[in-house]
């Protein structure tokens, strides 16, 4: 795996854990010599990481559209700031780059980035691992509504398994090493 694309909060979260465990991700990511991928940004949850990665000697890749520039306060010290016009191209650019997708917290941005890189991976338009890192049981109720759309069948079984979560980024990171793609969504229906 050479690139992880995260996907996180801007803002740093009410607790000073959410940045301490983006640092430890970040540590993580540069020791393995992984590169990370991110929306470019220098506050919040992103710019913590991308600073960890970039204090550690790793690299940094930002994709962020030209309209959040100046909003967003894009990183002036990352390997590569790469600028585009939408969202739509942001996410586009982030995915072709990334061989795996990881979110840490964030709001709704955060999830409908995540969301799409899963239902994308549902389709089969990519065989990448994704994850959660779990940073103090964040993620806890998105999980629970997973199992929820599984049992009421809105979400098959094996794209439960789709979303690898855990609190440690070590751990994380070797499930993603471990991944087994599932085969291709399909439209069968049982009535």
């Amino acid at each position: 795996m050479k690139h992880i694309a995260v996907f996180c909060g801007s803002s740093v979260g009410a607790s000073q854990v959410y940045i301490e465990n983006a640092k430890q991700f970040g540590k993580e990511l540069a020791h393995r010599d992984i590169k990370l991928v991110y929306g470019g940004a220098s506050v919040g949850v992103m710019g913590a990481i991308a600073d960890t990665v970039l204090a550690e000697g790793g690299q940094v890749i930002g994709v962020m559209p030209r309209f959040l520039e100046q909003r967003e306060i894009s990183h002036k010290k990352l390997s590569k700031l790469i600028v585009v016009e939408s969202m739509h191209q942001r996410k586009a650019k982030m995915a072709e780059l990334a061989d795996g997708f990881v979110a840490l917290p964030g709001g709704p941005g955060t999830l409908e980035e995540f969301f799409e890189i899963f239902t994308w991976a549902q389709l089969g338009l990519h065989q990448k691992p994704l994850g959660l890192l779990n940073i103090n049981q964040y993620y806890d109720p998105l999980v629970e509504l997973f199992n929820h759309m599984t049992k009421e069948q809105f979400l098959n079984e094996k794209y439960r398994n789709l979303a690898l979560v855990d609190d440690e980024p070590n751990r994380l990171l070797e499930k993603f090493e471990a991944f087994q793609p599932p085969t291709t969504k399909t439209y069968h229906q049982k009535i």
